[in-house]
């Protein structure tokens, strides 16, 4: 294998792929990237044995052939070569060393044989479709942060994909939850992913996309391909493979609220300001801050019984009884944080039951939190 390439390309697709490894391993063949070169191009592959990643680039091959060599040594090497320089990749003889050279630089790496590399078989595929690049990007940006850490319950970790009809319309909806909150967020269901199982797509897997897909701008199409047990995301030159959470998504439509009277209009921006103002008397970021509601005015408090009180008065809609609720200020920041319109619509109950909130400048997306007492 000899092969010459832009340094730009080949940092930018091991930027992609090296991600998916782990830092630590227990299989030698895991730390590595599978390099192969043929034609006009290189192919490189990475994969932690749940989530696997390939992507190909062009480049000046001499010689084909295959091998592996850890990732991040590669992709740090790249990094630190010079800028517009031309890198030339070589294996030797007996396949065991493969040469790093740019300008001045040699480096030698050792290499593992491409056969040990393991392998994600995707098997078929029942259901596939396309989507606007930015499109999943909002589901996945909207519901994400709620996505729960706590491996016990580990069927919510990650974001529950499924259509769902609504009204005459079939939506394609993205939810997650940790059980102290939860996102929805939905769009028109596209054609193809009508009758797709309902699936648990990991929270790895969910943010390696995410960062694949980049700025809300993205106009790309991301081709998307799933059965019961794997999903597939194919963008440009980019294809991801991923096992799916095997378990059951809890009833979600139970918890969301149908009966909240009370209805609590603010602007997002102040209120944000303020819970992160009041929320600094606290030395833990998921104190309780205490929302107290009369007469058109909105009362935030705090109380640390190490350091002291903070409150905040805010003007803003409301002509419902009187009532005081208590939520985690970290949870709080975090929905107003993905909220677009200017507007916050609050719909409460009482200080037990769980608020609805709703985003004024995107009907498509609603999140649901549980109080906490204060």
């Amino acid at each position: 294998m000899r092969i010459i390439i832009e340094r730009s390309n080949l940092l930018k697709s091991l930027a992609h792929v090296h991600r998916v490894v782990e830092r630590r391993n227990t299989i030698p063949i895991l730390s590595n990237v599978l390099l192969r070169a043929s034609g006009d191009g290189l192919g490189l592959k990475a994969t932690d044995l749940d989530l696997e990643i390939t992507e190909s680039v062009a480049a000046q091959s001499e010689q084909d052939g295959a091998t592996t060599v850890p990732a991040h040594l590669l992709y740090d090497i790249v990094r630190k070569l010079p800028d517009g320089s031309e890198v030339k990749l070589a294996l030797n003889g007996e396949g065991t060393q493969m040469t790093v050279s740019a300008g001045r630089s040699n480096f030698r790496l050792q290499c593992l044989p491409e056969s040990d590399f393991p392998d994600i078989t995707a098997g078929e595929l029942s259901h596939s479709f396309e989507i606007k690049a930015a499109e999943l990007s909002r589901l996945i940006e909207r519901t994400q942060f709620a996505i729960s850490t706590e491996e016990t319950r580990y069927y919510l970790n990650g974001i529950y994909l499924h259509t769902i009809e609504s009204g005459s319309d079939l939506m394609l909806r993205a939810v997650a939850t940790d059980g102290h909150r939860l996102a929805r967020a939905e769009m028109e269901a596209p054609a193809g992913s009508e009758g797709m199982p309902g699936i648990i797509v990991p929270r790895k897997t969910v943010g390696e996309i995410q960062k694949l897909l980049g700025d809300g701008e993205n106009e790309a199409m991301v081709r998307i391909e799933l059965s019961d047990s794997k999903i597939r995301f194919s963008l440009g030159q980019i294809v991801m493979t991923s096992k799916l959470i095997d378990g059951t998504f809890p009833d979600y439509q139970r918890v969301i609220p149908q009966n909240n009277d009370k209805e609590l209009t603010l602007d997002r921006q102040s209120f944000s300001a303020a819970v992160d103002r009041v929320s600094t008397i606290s030395s833990e970021r998921g104190r309780a801050v205490k929302l107290s509601l009369a007469d058109s005015q909105l009362t935030l408090t705090v109380n640390s019984p190490d350091s002291g009180t903070a409150t905040e008065e805010l003007a803003v809609g409301y002509e419902s009884d009187d009532l005081e609720i208590g939520f985690n200020a970290r949870y709080l920041l975090d929905i107003t944080g993905q909220l677009s319109g200017e507007d916050a619509v609050f719909m409460l109950a009482d200080p037990g039951s769980p608020t609805l909130i709703k985003d004024g400048g995107d009907p498509a997306t609603l999140y649901v939190l549980m109080p906490m007492r204060v």
